[in-house]
């Protein structure tokens, strides 16, 4: 049975604000949440970005859903710091906490001066901080030179279940690669023929575990005021790789998305005032094979979205 969570965008809402939102989303029949981890927001018209391992444990207390999130490690994190950071929170909340790993984007990572690698480098940092991190996790003590150092770390505080190290993909390639060392894969929504070969990709190549999808999603009580919700907030998020990988600041992806054509916006964003229709689209994630159905809602309020889809919607899904 696929289960639909809410994904917590630190880069739109304050973390109170979030926190209420998880609160608030378990309570109208939501099943599971996720979380961004950013230094930055992708539009000054975010205009938030806490830091996201502060507001999980606080997250993780107020409810009792399942919680993950998406993480680079590498540059602006150190492996083992990370390691520890996922030990904690699944040994205060056993089974309910996964991590997915990524190689990143340079608006996060540019912040530490130390450049920004060719994707080929980055995923050869992220393969190893992936080793590392189970490493510790394992109660190993780990030392490593490599892309990344590491120097006689040892977890003191572990949990008492390995936890899920999920694969973070948005290219077919990326997929398949992710099947060498993951738990699971995570992606984002696009047209089915393109998750169709993400999903075969994965699954050929060998990978395990859970699929999950997360889906930008805009509802407003009109159509106009979905896609304007939509064109304000995420417009800034419809560029493809590499772009989305290596441009560095807000200003940037604000200039490059000033004229965003509607239909461009249209594939990054399920947008509709219709309830029935956004139910359509998630079932539709549900049949491709999707264990975990994550929804975003790109606007910054989010108390309507939350129970209108908790009413109306999260009914009409199987």
């Amino acid at each position: 049975m696929t289960t639909y969570g809410i994904h917590a965008s630190h880069e739109q809402i304050h973390p109170s604000r979030l926190l209420a939102a998880v609160t608030r989303a378990e309570a109208a029949g939501f099943g599971a949440a996720m979380s961004s981890d950013h230094f930055s927001p992708w539009s000054e018209r975010q205009g938030q970005s806490a830091f996201a391992w502060s507001w999980l444990g606080a997250a993780l207390q107020a409810t009792q859903l399942p919680f993950g999130v998406v993480n680079a490690p590498g540059q602006r994190y150190h492996p083992a710091i990370i390691a520890q950071a996922i030990g904690t929170l699944a040994a205060m909340f056993p089974g309910r906490f996964w991590a997915a790993l990524g190689s990143g984007e340079a608006s996060n990572e540019h912040i530490t001066g130390g450049g920004w690698p060719a994707k080929p480098v980055r995923e050869a940092r992220l393969r190893e901080c992936v080793d590392v991190i189970r490493a510790l996790l394992a109660g190993e003590e780990v030392s490593h030179r490599g892309l990344v150092t590491v120097d006689r770390a040892r977890l003191w505080t572990r949990p008492t279940e390995p936890v899920p190290l999920i694969g973070a993909a948005v290219s077919v390639a990326t997929a398949r690669w992710c099947a060498s060392w993951a738990d699971g894969l995570i992606t984002v929504n696009a047209e089915p023929a393109k998750l169709r070969e993400m999903i075969a990709a994965y699954r050929d190549a060998g990978g395990r575990g859970p699929l999950t999808v997360q889906v930008h999603l805009s509802w407003a009580a009109t159509d106009d005021e979905a896609f304007a919700l939509a064109y304000d907030q995420w417009r800034s998020n419809v560029f493809a790789p590499p772009v989305c990988w290596d441009l560095e600041l807000t200003d940037h992806f604000d200039e490059v998305s000033r004229d965003v054509p509607r239909e461009r916006l249209k594939q990054a964003v399920n947008i509709s005032a219709d309830l029935s229709r956004h139910a359509e689209w998630l079932n539709g994630y549900a049949e491709l094979g999707f264990d975990r159905v994550m929804l975003h809602h790109v606007g910054q309020e989010q108390d309507e979205f939350i129970d209108a889809f908790g009413a109306k919607v999260l009914p009409q899904l199987t």
